[in-house]
């Protein structure tokens, strides 16, 4: 069986899933489409893929952002926090990852007994996902509106990316869980000293962040997670491409830290796990 063919009849299987972000009816698998009760259509890819935006998004995501997060991701550099995630995780959840990317954690997270759909708003980060061998569903849709029918899913990840609560309380089952991951003060902290010292941007401070999460959900659990990554000069020129921190960081700086390398880099994050009533 073709992928495209493959994903499609999961998707079948999986239904109800999908809905129209036009309409909001409910999308039904015919062929190698998803099909409304108007008859708005969105084709697969020949991946699998499903893209549901209008028009395309222009964002940072490069092909050699996206080439670099990928071998870095594919070498383990989210796995601790990965593995937190997954201990958690039943092997029958219904599991929608938020801002998938290029889909290396939606692939470790996918749960053998149940349904894994990830997403990203970029068209080129989920062709990249959709080249997976996985049996997670990718999808480009945009956080603000997700196509999704009501119910849809038992577990949200969503790994450093914003929070659409309402949109994830109202794609969650009663009794569904979010697990969202945020950095913490000491994250990549070895790019901030080498990219920013002695500006505001030498430190982080996620109290935002996480102050929001939890008067939205105060029954909320915070879990710390740290550790160092090993990574050689070539994998550590990929971290260095792969996250936005260093994206607008000064030529001379950015040059002088690929020049000398640190050994490890410090991830230090807060997993945040919270039940939706």
């Amino acid at each position: 069986m073709r992928k495209i063919e493959e994903k499609a009849a999961a998707m079948a299987a999986a239904a109800p899933l999908f809905a129209c972000p036009v309409c909001q009816e409910e999308l039904t698998v015919t062929g190698t489409s998803l099909i409304c009760a108007n008859n708005h259509r969105y084709d697969l890819a020949k991946k699998g893929t499903v893209n549901f935006l209008n028009a395309p998004v222009a964002t940072e995501y490069t092909e050699e952002m996206l080439a670099s997060r990928r071998r870095v991701l594919q070498a383990g550099f989210f796995d601790p926090f990965l593995q937190a995630i997954a201990a958690k995780l039943d092997p029958r959840d219904r599991l929608l990852d938020i801002g998938c990317g290029e889909g290396t954690p939606t692939a470790k997270l996918a749960q053998p007994d149940g349904v894994t759909v990830g997403f990203d708003i970029s068209a080129p980060a989920i062709k990249l996902a959709g080249a997976l061998d996985s049996p997670a569903l990718f999808c480009v849709a945009d956080l603000a509106h997700l196509p999704f029918t009501g119910n849809s899913f038992s577990a949200v990840t969503d790994i450093f990316s914003p929070g659409a609560y309402a949109e994830f309380e109202r794609v969650l089952r009663p009794g569904g869980h979010i697990y969202k991951i945020i950095p913490a003060a000491g994250y990549l902290t070895e790019l901030r000293q080498g990219l920013y010292a002695g500006t505001d941007k030498a430190t982080y401070d996620n109290s935002r962040v996480l102050d929001h999460f939890m008067e939205r959900y105060p029954n909320a659990t915070q879990e710390p997670i740290s550790y160092d990554f090993q990574a050689d000069s070539s994998l550590f020129t990929d971290i260095v491409k792969m996250t936005p921190l260093s994206w607008q960081a000064p030529a001379d700086k950015r040059a002088a830290l690929l020049a000398n390398p640190p050994a490890s880099i410090h991830v230090d994050v807060v997993l945040l796990t919270v039940a939706v009533q």
